[in-house]
């Protein structure tokens, strides 16, 4: 049976562990200049209906780094559904590449993609979920805290697809998260059943609340995103009004932890869900989450195909 990344569901507590291992032993190999060529002669074939500075680039130099190579489909290369069906494509890339990697706007695609196709495929992003981001995220924590589980999460902002990921991650993982929304932008309310789920499993404990300076009160990480997403500039001024006390700025991290930690998968409207002084100071991991969303990558990549 084919193995797809489509949601952070689809690992196990202890495949994610492995992964995050593996990934830290290819940045250590990358440091010190040893050759990882793990994916020679491999190719990712990597579909985008959205433009994307990270998850283009870290695909693509993650699997030259892995000796392998990637081939970029632009949105006027495919027209996913319109040009040619979904099935029809997911059949004719299996016939070529080794693995596929899609970004999208509807999950469903990504799902019947993966449903067509006989090599593995992987979430870049869709509306629902951004499971890779996720995987970059506890990478980056476990660097800065030492650990996962049992560390606490604040999620400031817009329960989207990122908030989806990190509510399955972080339960699966056993850490505590506190989703803080406004009243008619919580979380996938499936994803809330399951990784209360998990989280009875883990021991994690999780909640959503409404008041950011409850959420972020005992806090080791403090993780926020834009409050408009790409499609979402209609509802611009409608979100802005109801994001209103939702910053993330120095007075916010004061209730945290001292040494809490400040997450932003980027890009970032400054000024706007994040200050310049939070995001640019010292608490701030934001690169490195940038950085560690390729060492998380390819070692996916290699735990779905070497």
């Amino acid at each position: 049976m084919v193995k797809h990344l489509l949601s952070m569901q689809d690992l196990s507590p202890n495949e994610i562990e492995a992964i995050l291992d593996d990934a830290a032993g290819l940045k250590e190999k990358l440091r010190r200049g040893e050759p990882h060529e793990l994916l020679r002669g491999k190719t990712l074939g990597m579909i985008f209906e959205k433009p994307s500075l990270r998850t283009r680039v870290t695909f693509e130099t993650g699997m030259t780094q892995l000796g392998g190579h990637a081939i970029y489909l632009a949105p006027a290369d495919i027209q996913l559904g319109k040009r040619e069906s979904v099935p029809d494509t997911a059949r004719n890339l299996s016939r070529w590449v080794d693995a596929v990697m899609a970004r999208l706007f509807k999950h469903d695609i990504i799902v019947e993609l993966a449903r067509h196709s006989s090599v593995p495929v992987i979430n870049g992003l869709t509306d629902l979920h951004h499971p890779c981001q996720t995987l970059g995220d506890l990478l980056t924590i476990r660097e800065h805290k030492g650990k996962l589980r049992g560390l606490k999460l604040a999620w400031v902002g817009d329960g989207n697809n990122v908030c989806n990921s990190l509510l399955l991650g972080c339960t699966l993982v056993g850490m505590n998260i506190s989703a803080v929304c406004p009243h008619g932008y919580e979380p996938d309310a499936n994803v809330m059943t399951q990784a209360k789920k998990n989280a009875e499993k883990s021991g994690a404990k999780l909640e959503l609340l409404t008041n950011p300076k409850k959420a972020v009160a005992g806090a080791d990480v403090i993780y926020t995103d834009v409050w408009v997403s790409m499609g979402q500039e209609k509802e611009a001024k409608r979100r802005m009004r109801a994001f209103e006390g939702y910053q993330v700025n120095a007075q916010l991290l004061k209730l945290a932890k001292p040494n809490v930690i400040v997450m932003h998968c980027l890009p970032a409207h400054r000024g706007q869900e994040i200050t310049d002084e939070v995001i640019d100071g010292p608490r701030s991991v934001v690169l490195d989450q940038a950085e560690n969303r390729m060492h998380a990558q390819k070692a996916l990549l290699v735990s779905l195909l070497a």
